[in-house]
């Protein structure tokens, strides 16, 4: 595997030193447990160790365990970044994140993209090697509530995250909830509303508000760039109707189609009930942890990680479809 690094960050691609690496010789459907978190969202996998070949009937049955809970946890996994492909397509097909074309066109290096083009290190590191608040990525800023990618035609149809450098006082935790449940609950009058109708997903900004490289913010809602979207999905795997909101920032920003001057009091309700806390489940990282989640049917927030301390992941996303309006 090519990479392309900045001289300190040479020291990220390879695996880190976890506490109790799993010692699994052999991935079997007899070692696999599922573990449900007793939230709306999220399993933990245990009995596989993701560095060592995965068999297509274990495979098979950690895509259903993905299907079922949405959002998938493997605790102490030691991986280089072969191991981490080859996990990784277990869920999907690698692709490049959406955000490396805007770097690309600034023709500004990024140490987000410091690796291969399905791998991204995601960190709160400065040009010098050092934790900082802000950088050219998410730096140690809150990441709001939105769905990967979905400024993008196309939209991942799921991510993972692992866990080379963690803060040691818990700061930065990952929230991530069920958009299936938000949807069988949403209030009548508003499903009524939203039947047929799509949102912008605004381009402009990251997940934490920041402006992408290269481009203007917008002063009105005819300028925001990015696609329509389907305020509810259905999911290709389940066949369910989910929530779909994708990504909403500083107005201007998200606006419903037809009314985009009008929307703001309507989507302040919708993500107000979408983001409830009973549907969520909040993940305390550990180094060596692999999570994948699912990108059609779940959102997924951060937390402020501390600037003093470092934090480094690896990040990939799978190859997703057009969005199946429902």
């Amino acid at each position: 595997m090519s990479m392309e690094t900045h001289d300190f960050a040479a020291k990220y691609t390879h695996a880190p030193v976890v506490p109790s690496p799993v010692e699994l010789e052999q991935n079997t459907l007899e070692t696999l447990n599922v573990v449900p978190t007793g939230k709306a969202v999220g399993a933990e996998i245990q009995g596989v160790n993701l560095s060592k070949p995965i068999p297509e009937d274990v495979a098979a049955a950690l895509r259903q365990a993905w299907a079922d809970h949405l959002v998938l946890l493997f605790r102490n996994q030691k991986l280089e970044p072969d191991h981490y492909m080859a996990a990784a397509r277990v869920f999907g097909k690698p692709q490049a994140g959406a955000n490396k074309k805007f770097y690309e066109r600034a023709k500004k290096k990024s140490l987000y993209h410091a690796m291969d083009n399905d791998i991204s290190i995601l960190c709160n590191l400065g040009e010098d090697g050092n934790p900082v608040e802000k950088n050219d990525g998410l730096g140690s800023l809150e990441v709001v509530w939105h769905s990967d990618n979905s400024y993008i035609d196309e939209p991942p149809a799921g991510s993972t995250l692992y866990s080379l450098v963690i803060p040691d006082d818990d700061s930065g935790q990952t929230s991530f909830n069920n958009q299936y449940l938000a949807y069988e609950e949403l209030p009548d009058e508003l499903k009524k509303v939203i039947e047929g109708k799509r949102s912008k997903q605004d381009a402009t900004r990251n997940s934490a508000n920041v402006l992408r490289p290269g481009v203007t913010q917008p002063t009105c809602p005819e300028e925001v760039p990015g696609p329509m979207h389907p305020m509810v999905r259905i999911h290709p795997v389940s066949q369910k109707k989910a929530l779909y909101l994708g990504r909403r920032r500083t107005w201007p920003s998200q606006y419903i189609e037809g009314i985009p001057n009008d929307s703001e009091e309507l989507l302040d309700r919708i993500w107000a009930h979408a983001t409830q806390p009973k549907y969520a489940w909040t993940h305390s990282w550990q180094v060596g942890d692999f999570l994948v989640w699912d990108n059609r049917s779940a959102m997924h927030r951060r937390e402020e990680v501390n600037p003093t301390q470092p934090r480094v992941m690896w990040r990939c996303q799978f190859a997703g479809d057009k969005v199946i309006p429902a």
